[in-house]
């Protein structure tokens, strides 16, 4: 598996060979938890911002840009300078994770309950 993302519980993620990825502070995983939360859709850096703060900082949108670039030199370590992101990637005006479904515990759990909604609850 690919890198792999734990959210229920305190937000984590791994690399492919299952050790822990370091995703520095609070607001970096606040960051990820997010685009988590919209399951590969992209997030306007605005929506972020509003996330994030109450009443945001004067930098606000530097900040989230800053808390992205460390993610993702966290996330894709091996990935050359000025190579596109692959992972946790810029689309239009903000940004998308794209990870696979299988490596986000919060998507395997919804994708498991969807699959059993109809089943009789033995089978379930």
């Amino acid at each position: 598996m690919p890198v792999g993302f734990g959210v229920l519980g305190p937000v984590t993620a791994w690399d492919d060979a299952g050790a822990p990825v370091d995703l520095k502070g609070p607001r970096h995983r606040a960051v990820l938890a997010r685009l988590v939360a919209a399951r590969g859709r992209t997030v306007p850096v605005g929506q972020i911002v509003d996330d994030l703060w109450d009443d945001p900082p004067a930098g606000a949108v530097g900040a989230v840009r800053t808390f992205v670039a460390a993610l993702r030199r966290r996330l894709e370590p091996h990935r050359p300078p000025r190579e596109p992101a692959r992972l946790l990637v810029t689309g239009g005006p903000g940004y998308a994770l794209r990870a696979e479904p299988e490596s986000v515990d919060a998507w395997r759990f919804e994708d498991t309950v969807a699959a059993v909604a109809d089943a009789l609850p033995r089978a379930a």
